[in-house]
């Protein structure tokens, strides 16, 4: 089924880490949340990356350097080298690089990640708008930024220095809950000046041109928690992607995702690299996969039978997204998730 008319989760008779050579893995909400592991994560990497698939990590945060990313993840138990690990500040590097002459000044807004990355480009990170920059780059800087930096980029800009934003993620996920990410402070400037800035993260194309680029994939599969950057991110990228419900996305927001979320495998957590996915098959007005029957009826969503978790939550997909495409919407799917504790 093509990706941009997919009204049903996919199957794969293969496990997928079998069926794909490369798994493109998001971070926060699927490897680790708050810096430490999710569960299953460190052992189905292992086993995945052991029966001969490549394991790349797909950032958005431009803060940390690959180096900082791999040794998190090596003390994890998850062996990575920087080389395994691709962020939005390399990719927002490159489309500067692509913009500007060899050896220009980049007035940087954030952090040594996006330093690191400009450097590699042969580009030079400079702190003023005084110092004569060809562009303006923008991504997280941590908690401590300051309003200055902010200004800094609006003096900048307002001068007609072309303006570049890592990521435009509007929050984060911190120990301590969601707090404002780069696409806040982005907004910031956007306010103040007026002007639009060229992103590079995901779901954008740039991002995913970056990991293709370092990893070489072939048969690439996006595996993330996000529908709005990881899942968009592989729609626009036309790959396939593997939704975890271990971060940001719940059952309910997958029900309701509109086509470019929605994503060609679900599944808990990372096992699923590790398992085929049953097909989803039309049933007697309704669909089946792995022992359920999901259909609508009287404004609600109905599951029948038994079996896996989230292969009810795929028959459940494919019936809500059938509907939906049929123009129908605002579905109740409470009991439904309640017969699968989701």
């Amino acid at each position: 089924m093509s990706q941009r008319s997919r009204t049903s989760p996919s199957g794969s008779a293969s496990a997928l880490h079998e069926a794909y050579d490369t798994a493109l893995l998001d971070l926060d909400g699927v490897v680790y949340a708050g810096g430490e592991a999710i569960p299953h994560a460190v052992e189905s990497l292992r086993e995945a990356r052991d029966a001969g698939m490549r394991l790349a990590y797909v950032t958005n945060n431009a803060l940390r350097t690959p180096d900082v990313v791999a040794e998190h993840l090596t003390e994890l138990g998850v062996p990575a080298a920087p080389g395994d690990v691709i962020t939005s500040a390399q990719a927002v590097a490159r489309l500067i690089a692509e913009s500007v002459p060899p050896g220009s000044r980049v007035l940087v807004i954030g952090g040594e990640g996006l330093r690191v990355a400009l450097r590699e480009r042969g580009l030079a990170p400079v702190d003023s708008a005084d110092d004569d920059p060809a562009a303006v780059v923008q991504g997280y800087g941590g908690p401590d930024i300051t309003w200055g930096r902010f200004a800094e980029a609006c003096h900048a800009v307002n001068r007609g220095v072309p303006w570049f934003a890592s990521n435009t993620d509007l929050t984060i996920p911190s120990a301590r809950g969601i707090v404002p990410g780069n696409g806040a402070a982005v907004e910031v400037v956007r306010i103040a000046t007026g002007a639009e800035p060229r992103v590079a993260g995901k779901p954008l194309p740039p991002m995913h041109r970056e990991t293709i680029l370092r990893t070489g994939a072939e048969r690439a599969l996006v595996v993330g928690d996000r529908l709005d950057t990881d899942i968009e991110g592989a729609f626009n990228g036309g790959v396939d992607s593997l939704l975890v419900l271990t971060g940001v996305t719940d059952a309910a927001a997958l029900l309701a995702a509109e086509p470019r979320h929605r994503p060609t495998y679900v599944d808990e957590d990372l096992r699923g690299l590790l398992t085929g996915q049953p097909e989803v098959t039309e049933a007697g007005g309704g669909f089946a996969c792995g022992g359920w029957t999901a259909s609508a009826a009287g404004g609600a969503l109905v599951l029948d039978g038994d079996g896996r978790a989230p292969d009810g939550l795929r028959a459940l997909c494919a019936a809500a997204w059938t509907e939906a495409e049929d123009g129908s919407c605002g579905l109740d799917a409470g009991k439904a998730l309640a017969r699968l504790g989701l």
